[in-house]
């Protein structure tokens, strides 16, 4: 499986950014589907989750309210919505496919990556 990210850049403190991940090469809605990001110096942490049919979603406490996870089983698409960013949030951030039903929040429980899109947040 393939999973591409785009969207990320330069934001100003207080916008929005909508980061995109594409998947290829197996049914993309047998997968549960996460966002997880790395800032400099730090190690990569969970963002958001969404479930299989997208009725659940998981979130940090750290973005809840700001972050809308959403996917598009037809397009094979998941999305992160960012919004109110502050600079907390530069990172390069990675989306994430899990086929198993383990713990949505632990790296090892997703089996595909992305290679990762940077936001950078500036004050």
């Amino acid at each position: 499986v393939q999973l591409q990210a785009s969207g990320g850049g330069l934001v100003q403190a207080g916008g929005s950014l909508r980061l995109s991940c594409a998947g290829s090469g197996r049914t993309f809605s047998r997968d549960v589907m996460g966002w997880f990001r790395q800032a400099p110096g730090k190690e990569r942490e969970f963002v958001a989750a969404v479930s299989r049919s997208a009725i659940n979603t998981y979130y940090a406490d750290s973005v809840k309210g700001r972050f809308t996870i959403s996917r598009d089983n037809v397009k094979n698409t998941v999305y992160l919505q960012m919004n109110n960013v502050n600079p907390e949030d530069t990172a390069v951030y990675y989306c994430a496919a899990q086929s198993g039903i383990y713990s949505v929040i632990k790296e090892e429980s997703y089996n595909y990556w992305g290679q990762g899109t940077l936001v950078t947040v500036s004050s």
